[in-house]
């Protein structure tokens, strides 16, 4: 079965300084890295998605500043696999920017996808793979979320909402995959499948 990895919004804006800053992000990143690594040493299809916002939007994201680039060392490489970066301006990477069709191009039947927020583009786009049937995995341990708060629902940490939006995924038919490192709030998660 020919699988591919797809890297949703590994961008600054989610970084210590980035506008959208999640707690996780520098060991989220690594762990990206290493997935980037596997698939480029197996020749591997590797999809970069890239967020950008509308111009009516907030100012992160916003097309050819810092905070929208992909984070240091991230994005297309020749010499591998196929590569190819994809944009998109809404939470889910299949949306009216070809990816489905690169994928189905290159005979991907699995998909791992990897990136940010685990609650906003990567749930969206587990879910759009679902539909397209694709078998997903996902790395808990390459992803990672913000707080969330609202006046009658009360409050979430990070973490919180990273696993809470696995764990819907999980109930789906996602596969989650695990890292050799899982970090103590995660421990008791098991790849299923």
């Amino acid at each position: 079965m020919n699988d591919a990895l797809i890297v949703v919004d590994a961008q600054n804006e989610f970084s210590a300084t980035g506008l959208r800053p999640v707690p996780n992000h520098a060991s989220a990143l690594e762990v990206i890295m290493e997935h980037v690594a596997a698939a480029r040493a197996r020749q591997r299809p590797i999809a970069w998605v890239q967020h950008h916002n509308r111009p009516d939007e907030s100012r992160a994201f916003v097309p050819g500043s810092w905070g929208a680039a992909l984070s240091p060392g991230l994005g297309p490489h020749t010499g591998f696999g196929p590569e190819a970066l994809f944009e998109k301006d809404v939470y889910g990477a299949f949306t009216d920017n070809g990816l489905e069709d690169w994928l189905r191009q290159h005979s991907v039947q699995s998909v791992m996808l990897v990136g940010f927020y685990a609650h906003m583009c990567l749930s969206t786009s587990a879910r759009e793979s679902l539909v397209r049937g694709f078998e997903v995995v996902v790395d808990p341990n390459a992803t990672g979320a913000c707080d969330i708060e609202d006046e009658a629902l009360g409050r979430q940490t990070a973490d919180e909402v990273r696993r809470s939006a696995l764990l819907h995924l999980r109930h789906m038919g996602v596969r989650l995959h695990q890292s050799a490192a899982v970090p103590s709030s995660a421990a008791g998660w098991r790849a299923h499948g």
